[in-house]
């Protein structure tokens, strides 16, 4: 289990960065021949993403609740995130033409994504009593206090 920091900190991160969403949901549990093999490919790519970080992944974070999965990352760029999803080289493309082949929209299984390019500074968060989690995995830790202190001074609105 990860060390609990006992104090209030904020996460801070050098220029801009990407929040992706990822997920699938079973929509007809008793197909398991549909769905496994959706559900097993997150994780081979999230193994090869870890293991060659000059692709841009900087944390991802896989949450669970029948019927859905959810893994939040952090890239560095969208340059780096649509560069690993098209790449004929990397896990990614292969599992999306399986899926498309095998389901595509026939309702067996649900897939979707969300994208969201952070300006650099325009974004806030505060932990308290927590291990290193989120943007606090992917950026770096810092006091919240003095002009961290409060959300207005975390999401750099004192700099403009």
């Amino acid at each position: 289990m990860s060390e609990i920091i006992a104090k209030r900190v904020c996460a801070e991160i050098e220029g801009d960065f990407v929040l992706f969403l990822i997920g699938m949901r079973v929509n007809r549990p008793w197909k398991f021949w549909k769905w496994a093999p959706v559900a097993t490919a997150m994780p081979r790519m999230l193994i090869e993403l870890a293991k060659q970080p000059e692709l841009g992944l900087l944390h991802a974070r896989t949450t669970f609740g029948f019927p859905n999965v959810v893994v939040t990352q952090y890239w560095r760029s969208f340059e780096h995130l649509e560069a690993y999803a098209k790449s004929r080289d990397a896990a990614h493309l292969p599992a999306w033409q399986a899926f498309n082949k095998s389901i595509g929209s026939n309702g067996d299984v649900g897939i979707w994504h969300e994208t969201y390019l952070i300006e650099n500074g325009r974004y806030e968060n505060v932990y308290n009593n927590m291990p290193a989690f989120g943007l606090g995995r992917a950026g770096a830790l810092r006091d919240a206090s003095g002009a961290r202190k409060e959300a207005r001074g975390r999401v750099g609105a004192e700099k403009r």
